[in-house]
């Protein structure tokens, strides 16, 4: 089975190289062919077409796993959270190269933050003029003179990359002004030299949001208008620190920092494990001391999910898009630990690790008892991080072979990497070690690389590194089976090492991996599909590629569908209809798309002739019949089998002929049957999750209160338009109509009050309640997106806090959307996030009446992620197919 599996992988990449090509030979034909065919080139493909250009540089599944998580990355409130990428005066002198670079990541739909300094070309044109360049403390002193070249250096420079830019059809709009207010560093001393004290995102929004790559130099204004040169460097790590990317890219002419005893370029610099000893080389002194201190500086002051690389321009897509990159990484870490006991680590935390991880237990073939139980059969050591983002279990005991029997890891510890710094601390305490993983696991390649042999058996594979002689491995194996040790029958063992491994040693600690263990699921067996009822069944996963039309697409729900479809790995977004914006191109999304307007007889004619497999509406209520009617009347005439429709609109959530998408209370298979879907409230959604695990305890006469308070985007959009006479959405309500405070609005009769009561009604298990009824009472709040829902609930019989948070636990488990917390969930849970949280659960000391707080974004979860689950599950995708990781 292992022969016939790699056979495929290798002639699957050499289908890849013939597409795309090496990056060499592929990247240098298309620079060689100038401006031109770029253009041409970028007219006639579509995303896909790029991409295979980027599976030169490393397998498909990394490359569209990298591009998932970075396209996932924005929000709308916050669309610069990709990358900061600050560009050297020498890259500068290498602009066409460069302007490739930033190209391919305009062309996949990202939008990084590109800021360019000029010290070469200012020091040439200084020194033309007679003026010797004068440095204190590495400081260029700058006096009127030198102010009046840098200014013109500065924006001759910007207009040349943003012309580059153009003339490959990349939309780049220069910003020379405006976001840098400093102070004077030290006037007598520096002269006109400034420290930054503010940074105005608002220009850099502006341009993401309409389409454009913001170019920035490094000038800022004092307060009265003063205009001062400021370092590169210093002003990227200003902008890196005010939008808190997830990258902060130095593009240098020498791609990385360097060993300064073996000359060799340095992969990864885990800051707390290697800081204090790298600091101390002798090698290390002057500029790459100073370098270190600057990223550490600016590290600590940002998330750990943000992570610096020095990288040349020609290698910039291999160090984003690839497991083991191409320049120097530097990221924070953690310091590890490893303990002998459950206990030394805290119960409570692993517990809770296996619980939200272990995928036995999300799948509910395992308890997290179960789990625990089976791990303490043997002598174990556990490892991980300070603030378990990564978690490895070893199972040791004396005189066998080690198994690795978990390896859990959250979002951080993949993005940075936590997971290679853990599994190098299992391989320092031992030299030999088995593992198993799905064959389906989206990470095998890091397994592989890792191993020095492997074979499969029923869907799962068996890796060892430290073995070379196969028969000692099948030894091993007989021992494991004696014991049970390991679940099923590896024996007979079949041919071990992997192709590109055979006679290799084990991958080199710097490698880094992009990956996780925690969605691992087996696509040649059922899937449980997170059910929570017997009703919905195990149902086989789609991988076909489909089309998805988007009628509706201004408003700030459509912009946050665009962004999570940008990172679907199956579902391409063919058609997007806004009245306002036909004939723009679509932003935020990874391949090039222009807004149309679509009539009912447009979509119509589409449907008959099979253009679409999946409509969505994201029209104001009362707006979407006539397309629904045109999708009904295509659909006669359709050869293949016609499209599903999922309506984000209350249009259709009281018709019985439609099924109301809510996967977690109402069941998955209906969904998957069906074609006509309609998508639930936002707030609708957060009471009927708060209200469901409580229903048996409803008290007749005395229903439920939730109290709803919504960021502003959930009070809808107007038409605007920003500096360039682009159409844009602009909010209703803004914070400062608000005064900074809230505003209740439509205190009775919500038609969410009315949605929620109705479908809760389905629910009801108590005979003598044939209705339920609650009151709603939602205000808008100053935040751009986030519901924030408080349930008061009287109970028919006491109850405890902790029988409550027990009916909570039962109703949700191995649901992954759902988040339960002890402590009150704030807007920093919930905004920007793609599941409902609910906690800070309260009983009235007399017992009889409960008090919880649920949340959900209203553009995600509340929307866009909702409908993606609803899409997903009736084309037959994996539910969250396409839905990032960071829940």
């Amino acid at each position: 089975m292992l022969a016939v599996a790699s056979s495929s992988l290798r002639a699957g990449r050499r289908a890849a190289v013939v597409v795309g090509g090496q990056r060499q030979l592929a990247v240098h034909a298309v620079r060689k062919s100038g401006t031109r065919s770029i253009q041409q080139s970028v007219a006639q493909t579509d995303r896909d077409t790029i991409t295979r250009l980027l599976y030169s540089l490393g397998s498909k599944r990394e490359v569209e796993r990298h591009l998932r998580i970075f396209s996932s990355a924005s929000h709308p409130s916050q669309p610069a959270k990709f990358a900061v990428i600050k560009v050297g005066g020498a890259v500068l002198d290498q602009i066409d190269e460069l302007a490739l670079s930033l190209s391919f990541l305009y062309r996949v739909g990202l939008y990084p933050v590109v800021l360019h300094g000029g010290g070469p070309q200012l020091n040439e044109l200084i020194e033309r003029a007679g003026v010797v360049p004068d440095y204190i403390d590495g400081i260029r002193v700058t006096d009127t003179k030198t102010l009046q070249i840098a200014r013109r250096i500065f924006l001759e420079e910007n207009l040349r990359l943003v012309g580059a830019l153009e003339k490959l059809g990349t939309r780049a709009r220069p910003i020379t002004s405006g976001v840098f207010t400093a102070d004077y560093l030290d006037k007598d001393k520096y002269g006109l030299v400034g420290k930054i004290t503010k940074v105005d995102r608002r220009p850099v929004e502006a341009s993401i949001r309409a389409g454009a790559l913001p170019i920035l130099t490094s000038l800022a204004e004092s307060p009265d208008g003063q205009i001062l040169n400021v370092n590169a460097d210093i002003a990227a790590g200003e902008v890196a620190k005010e939008f808190e990317p997830m990258k902060i890219v130095f593009l240098n002419e020498k791609g990385g920092l360097f060993h300064g005893v073996t000359g060799e370029k340095i992969s990864v610099i885990n800051l707390d494990e290697e800081y204090d000893t790298l600091m101390k080389e002798p090698w290390v002194k002057f500029g790459t001391k100073l370098k270190l201190r600057e990223f550490k500086e600016l590290l600590d002051y940002l998330p750990r999910t943000s992570s610096v690389a020095v990288i040349s321009a020609s290698s910039l897509q291999k160090e984003l898009f690839t497991d083991s990159g191409a320049g120097t990484l530097i990221r924070r870490g953690y310091k590890l630990f490893k303990y002998d006991s459950i206990e030394s680590l805290g119960a409570d935390r692993f517990r809770q690790v296996i619980h939200d991880r272990d995928p036995e237990v999300i799948s509910g073939d395992q308890s997290v008892t179960e789990v625990l139980n089976s791990i303490q059969k043997t002598p174990f050591t556990i490892y991980g991080d300070e603030p378990l983002d990564v978690i490895a279990v070893v199972s040791h005991p004396e005189g066998e072979m080690p198994v690795m029997s978990k390896l859990l890891s959250s979002r951080s510890g993949i993005l940075n990497s936590v997971v290679d710094n853990v599994f190098n601390a299992i391989k320092k305490d031992h030299r030999k070690l088995f593992w198993t993983a799905q064959v389906d696991d989206e990470n095998r390649s890091w397994h592989f690389e890792r191993a020095d042999g492997s074979f499969t058996r029923a869907g799962k594979s068996l890796f060892w590194y430290g073995i070379q002689d196969v028969k000692e491995v099948e030894k091993v194996v007989r021992d494991f089976e004696s014991k049970g040790r390991i679940e099923r029958s590896y024996l007979p063992v079949g041919p071990g090492t992997p192709p590109h491994k055979a006679g290799a040693a084990i991958a080199p600690a710097g490698t880094r991996a992009f990956s996780t263990w925690m969605r691992g699921r087996n696509t040649s067996e059922s899937t449980r599909g997170y059910a929570t009822s017997v009703a919905d069944a195990p149902t086989p996963v789609s991988t076909d590629t489909k089309r998805l039309g988007l009628i509706g697409a201004r408003g700030f729900t459509g912009q946050a569908l665009t962004n999570i479809l940008s990172g679907h790995p199956y579902l391409n977004l063919t058609h997007v209809s806004s009245r306002q914006l036909a004939g723009y191109p679509l932003t935020g999304y990874r391949s090039p798309v222009t807004y149309s307007n679509l009539s009912p007889e447009d979509v119509e004619r589409m449907e008959k002739d099979g253009e679409v497999d999946a409509w969505v509406m994201a029209l104001p209520n009362g707006a979407c019949k006539p397309f629904v009617d045109a999708v009904d009347r295509g659909s006669k005439g359709r050869s293949s089998e016609a499209s599903v429709i999922v309506d984000l609109s209350a249009d259709h959530r009281f018709e019985q002929e439609w099924v109301y998408g809510l996967p977690e209370l109402y069941g998955r298979s209906v969904i998957r049957a069906s074609k006509r879907i309609s998508n639930p409230g936002c707030y609708s959604t957060s009471a009927q999750m708060l209200i469901a695990p409580l229903l048996k305890y409803v008290k007749p006469g005395a229903w439920p209160t939730v109290f709803g308070l919504s960021g502003y985007s959930g009070a809808g959009t107007v038409s605007g338009n920003d500096p360039d006479g682009r159409p844009i959405s602009i909010s209703k309500v803004t914070p400062e109509s608000l005064g900074r405070g809230v505003r209740p609005y439509s205190l009775t009769d919500h038609i969410h009050e009315r949605e929620a009561a109705f479908h809760l009604s389905t629910k009801l298990s108590d005979p003598s309640l044939s209705k339920m009824k609650l009151a709603f009472v939602p205000a808008v709040a100053p935040w751009f997106s986030g519901i924030i829902s408080t349930l008061s609930m009287p109970l028919s019989e006491q109850l405890t806090a902790q029988d409550i948070v027990s009916l909570y636990q039962q109703k949700y488990q191995g649901e992954k959307l759902v988040k339960i917390k002890k402590e009150v969930p704030a807007l920093a849970d919930i905004e920007g996030k793609h599941s409902w949280i609910v906690g800070g659960v309260q009983v009235h000391s007399e017992g009889d009446r409960v008090v919880v707080v649920g949340g959900l974004d209203n553009l995600l979860k509340g929307a866009a992620t909702q409908c993606l689950q609803n899409v997903n599950l009736a084309l037959g995708y994996d539910e969250f197919a396409g839905i990032p990781d960071s829940l």
